[in-house]
């Protein structure tokens, strides 16, 4: 997502073991955001049902989590910022407490053993806009809603405002995502749409998504929009706009948006095989002020922008779907593999279609930010919870791999962009084992030069080492 944009902290699902001590601990280990995630089983599935009003912000849902267990366990604990109704542990009542806005703590009926599967059933209601909760960076936005529409969407967290997750990057699943809205409007989310139907004055759109990602990046759009789906290139696509935009405004988003097509296929000709089966977008009118890339449909803030600065958005958030849709950080210091990565195939694009090269860009930023500016302050591969998202992260994790480029071979590192999205498909990466892939692929040490761009808080000397 663009730099210069807020984004979220949110919650997550814990799980607690009982007997002599805690096993599954409801915290998912990242120092970052320690109550987010939970430690104890992985989840495989999330079957999503929620019944939502756009024009009251009123919800009422069931979400089906199916998990195993890692270790033995006698309770668990489900982060899940709205009133909680019922808990239902493989279809058995369970009894359960809600000791702060962040968690739903829930006593098995029987306990699970460590590699068993099991089910949790949590039904739910509430006004999600409404809801705070523990964890929150400040200033923080996430759940976009104006009456008659809403886009649930947040990073690094937002799952939490409308279904029960294990709200952590390190636990990817599949999702099924049906939502329900008054007869009229309309629903999009992630994937393929399944099924649309209408009953009892009610309209249901059941999404699909087959690939495993990261609860972060499961969303829902409700209101109504013009929904065009079809096929390109033997892909299938969805795009939707809000109807709340003025007529030319949704004619001028939808081109806008059918340059998707042209631009996977470009990325897939650097980076290897689109990682799911569907794309597309959605242009909400909701005042969320930046995009994201939620899995297979991005969001992006409608704007009055050129053809060229949309196309640069647009490689921005469709290159996430490699790097931190497909290939997932496991914990949020490494954050500099996603926003680093779609950074610089921005200016790869740019490259490849008459602008600026990436040796260039990198030589005017390195001296345009002068050893002197804080923006060498930040550690890149550590930039702390308050600074997740801070341009030096986006910036100069794009001109790290510009260096690194410089520094091993255009071939070469040609071959590891490539080698990493195969690798770690439908899984997750770290620094250190990009820089290792780094060193095996090109033969080099490479340990003083990613020292230098992203483990220290000053700016690298302008060596050949340093790829400048």
């Amino acid at each position: 997502m663009p730099a210069s944009i807020a984004h979220v902290v949110g919650l997550s699902v814990a799980l607690v073991a009982g007997g002599a001590g805690l096993s599954g601990l409801s915290s998912g280990g990242d120092p970052y955001f320690p109550l987010d995630g939970n430690r104890g089983y992985d989840v495989a599935h999330y079957a999503i049902h929620d019944t939502y009003r756009p024009g009251t912000d009123r919800l009422r849902g069931t979400t089906v989590v199916r998990a195993s267990a890692t270790e033995d366990l006698s309770r668990l604990s489900l982060d899940l910022v709205l009133p909680v109704d019922k808990v239902l542990v493989d279809g058995r009542p369970a009894d359960f407490s809600k000791p702060n806005r962040h968690e739903v703590h829930v006593q098995l009926p029987d306990p699970v053993a460590a590699g068993d599967s099991f089910t949790v059933t949590v039904r739910y209601h509430g006004s999600p806009s409404t809801l705070s909760a523990e964890g929150m960076r400040p200033n923080s936005d996430l759940y976009f809603h104006r009456p008659g529409e809403t886009v649930a969407m947040g990073e690094p967290q937002n799952g939490a405002w409308w279904f029960a997750a294990n709200e952590t990057p390190a636990d990817k699943a599949t999702f099924d995502i049906t939502v329900r809205v008054p007869r009229g409007e309309d629903v999009v989310g992630n994937g393929s749409l399944v099924r649309h139907d209408v009953h009892d004055g009610w309209s249901g759109w059941h999404w699909r998504v087959d690939e495993p990602i990261t609860t972060y990046m499961a969303f829902f759009a409700a209101g109504r929009f013009r929904l065009e789906q079809g096929t390109t290139d033997g892909r299938p696509y969805a795009y939707a706009v809000s109807r709340l935009l003025s007529r030319d405004d949704q004619r001028t988003a939808l081109r806008r948006l059918r340059m998707t097509g042209d631009l996977v296929a470009w990325l897939e000709s650097v980076l290897g095989d689109y990682p799911f089966g569907e794309i597309g977008g959605v242009i909400p009118d909701v005042p969320a002020g930046y995009a994201l890339e939620d899995a297979t449909r991005p969001v992006y803030p409608w704007y009055q922008g050129s053809r060229a600065s949309w196309r640069l958005l647009m490689v921005h958030e469709l290159a996430h779907q490699w790097f931190g849709d497909d290939v997932a950080l496991r914990r949020w210091e490494d954050v500099w593999l996603n926003e680093g990565f779609a950074t610089y195939m921005e200016h790869r694009w740019s490259e490849t279609h008459r602008g600026q090269s990436v040796s260039r860009w990198l030589r005017e930023a390195y001296h345009d930010n002068v050893e002197t500016s804080s923006f060498w302050d930040l550690v890149v591969a550590d930039p702390g919870p308050n600074d997740v998202f801070d341009w030096p992260v986006y910036e100069r994790g794009a001109m790290t791999l510009a260096a690194l480029r410089n520094r091993i071979g255009t071939h070469v590192f040609g071959h590891l962009l490539r080698t990493w999205a195969a690798r770690h498909r439908h899984g997750h990466g770290t620094t250190d084992a990009f820089e290792a892939l780094a060193e095996h692929r090109s033969g080099q040490d490479l340990t003083a030069f990613f020292d230098a761009w992203v483990r220290e808080p000053v700016r690298p000397a302008a060596t050949a080492a340093n790829g400048l």
